[in-house]
């Protein structure tokens, strides 16, 4: 198969800094049912990656969490998660952080083969993408959160609020906590304020 000299490059990088140091494992998903893996599996399995987790996702159907959730229980540390692009991994930036963060605490690291995101990597451009990545995240969530905020101001449904996490994502969220996902990726992740994911920590 013929491939660009961009990704060409991003390959030979890959192959170079991670021969005989790690596993490569690959993550691909689309975002409609009429659209097929075929050329993401085809650039990451040239990348050289041993398996590739598929995702897929529609406006009915979304079995990326789930197929996210066997990543991380996968990967092990030392190896390396491979995208296409970066936007492959999730529908939202907040969602894309929470698992980057996940997947580096566990030890693995992230890289696209466009070459915009390599968590490994100590060049200063690609550590401040990293950085903007947590910004916008954070600036998506507060977004999000001030439109629920003024959709119940205009409804006028401003009733008692409900727990904020039921007992079973507060269980989830004090065993991420404790395998290294910061409280900003929980809660981003879930949804809520950090003072209400520290109540939980600390209850």
């Amino acid at each position: 198969m013929a491939i660009s000299s961009t990704l060409w490059s991003q390959l030979q990088s890959i192959d170079q800094g991670q021969e005989g140091m790690s596993r490569l494992i690959g993550f691909a998903r689309v975002s409609t049912k009429d659209q097929d893996l075929s050329a993401q599996l085809d650039d990451l399995e040239t990348a050289g990656c041993i398996k590739i987790f598929r995702g897929k996702q529609s406006g009915k159907s979304d079995d990326n969490e789930e197929k996210l959730e066997e990543l991380l229980e996968f990967v092990e540390e030392g190896d390396t998660v491979v995208l296409t692009k970066l936007d492959r991994m999730g529908r939202s930036l907040s969602k894309i952080l929470t698992t980057i963060e996940a997947l580096q605490a566990k030890g693995v690291s992230v890289k696209t083969l466009d070459g915009q995101v390599d968590t490994q990597s100590n060049n200063p451009m690609q550590r401040a993408m990293t950085q903007l990545l947590g910004v916008f995240a954070e600036l998506e969530h507060s977004i999000i959160v001030d439109r629920l905020q003024s959709g119940r101001v205009r409804t006028g449904k401003l009733g008692g609020r409900p727990s904020a996490l039921s007992a079973e994502k507060a269980k989830n969220v004090r065993k991420l906590f404790k395998e290294g996902m910061s409280k900003r990726s929980l809660s981003l992740k879930y949804e809520v304020s950090r003072a209400t994911i520290k109540r939980v920590i600390e209850g």
